[in-house]
């Protein structure tokens, strides 16, 4: 009996070090890790709004802005070059725990990102997500057999970590963090002038049969839930090969009673100023964004003003109160880094 006490002593005391190990060591990281971890801890059944793609999503979607302006309860979660068969799997995630009136897709990787397995940010995609069945499918999905050891278990690939930790990592480990507040939106504050693009494109081609596959999917799984879809291409400096495939989202948008809305044809209706609104080629910066995000609640409130609620005042929702003081600070920080950046160069 003594060395069966002895024994699972030894285990429980080897599961709780890990389990902090885990805590202090993994990646925290505000480009799909973050938005994951804090999609956990979303009350129950609150989102009204689920935002699911790339990170045209969490850099250009103000969920602070949308509250503090409309009541909505809006969620980014998104991670950095997600595909279509991630974001079905994210989709389903998401669905565990909540029960959005409107989810909306982002199709900028789709149109971008053509191989099958695509790697630069499967971490991102991945690493906040629970221990789940529905994670080792997307996992599965998304990595080739010769590559999994790569890429999981999680804690193998973040283990060596010692040297970089930081005050953000140790409030993880003591669960000081406030993961509630963080809704997912990112600000970015470079300022880069770009070249206003020319879309003539008409023809629709080039999404891959794995996107489309996945993208039926995600709208089966939506009728399924009750869930309205709203598909749309967040504005980037896009090129005409970029519209071959929007094209054909929005060929099955109408074939499935979808609304869809490529964006980057609506610069002048968003007041996008092409010498001031963009961080890069690819995001809008903090003021870009909060023009889009301007835009894109008329276009939401236009469609489905039956669905979306204005959630202000309800104390159940006062994490999204919380979430303007966290998006101020986050923006500033921004600025902050951004000059710093600018000084070294």
């Amino acid at each position: 009996m003594k060395k069966i006490l002895t024994y699972a002593a030894f285990v429980i005391l080897f599961i709780i070090t890990m389990v902090f190990l885990d805590r202090l060591l993994s990646e925290k990281s505000i480009h799909g890790i973050n938005q994951a971890r804090s999609f956990y801890e979303q009350p129950k059944d609150s989102i009204d709004v689920l935002m699911l793609g790339s990170s045209h999503i969490h850099c250009d979607v103000n969920t602070a802005l949308l509250w503090e302006n409309y009541g909505m309860a809006t969620f980014d979660f998104s991670a950095a070059e997600q595909t279509m068969w991630q974001t079905y799997y994210y989709f389903r995630e998401a669905l565990k725990t909540q029960k959005p009136k409107v989810a909306v897709l982002d199709f900028y990787s789709v149109a971008r990102y053509k191989d099958d397995y695509q790697y630069d940010f499967l971490y991102e995609n991945l690493q906040g997500l629970r221990p789940s069945l529905n994670k080792l499918k997307l996992f599965v999905t998304s990595c080739a057999i010769g590559r999994m050891d790569d890429y999981t278990p999680d804690f193998f690939t973040y283990h060596n970590r010692y040297e970089e930790l930081t005050d953000e990592d140790f409030a993880a480990l003591f669960g000081k963090e406030d993961l509630a507040s963080f809704k997912g939106y990112t600000p970015y504050c470079a300022v880069l002038p770009q070249d206003r693009p020319v879309l003539t494109e008409t023809i629709a081609d080039d999404l891959t049969p794995k996107s489309e596959k996945y993208l039926m999917k995600i709208i089966d799984l939506a009728k399924k839930n009750d869930v309205e879809l709203f598909f749309i291409v967040a504005p980037y400096i896009a090129d005409d090969k970029d519209m071959l495939t929007y094209n054909r989202i929005s060929q099955i948008a109408d074939e499935n009673g979808i609304e869809f809305m490529n964006m980057n044809f609506n610069y002048d209706d968003i007041g996008l100023d092409f010498e001031t609104d963009f961080n890069d080629y690819s995001h809008l910066n903090y003021e870009g964004s909060c023009k889009f995000t301007e835009f894109f609640a008329a276009q939401l409130f236009e469609r489905y003003s039956d669905r979306i609620e204005d959630h202000r005042g309800d104390e159940r929702y006062s994490s999204w109160d919380e979430s303007i003081k966290v998006t101020e600070e986050m923006m500033l920080d921004a600025k902050e880094k951004n000059l710093e950046k600018n000084k070294n160069k």
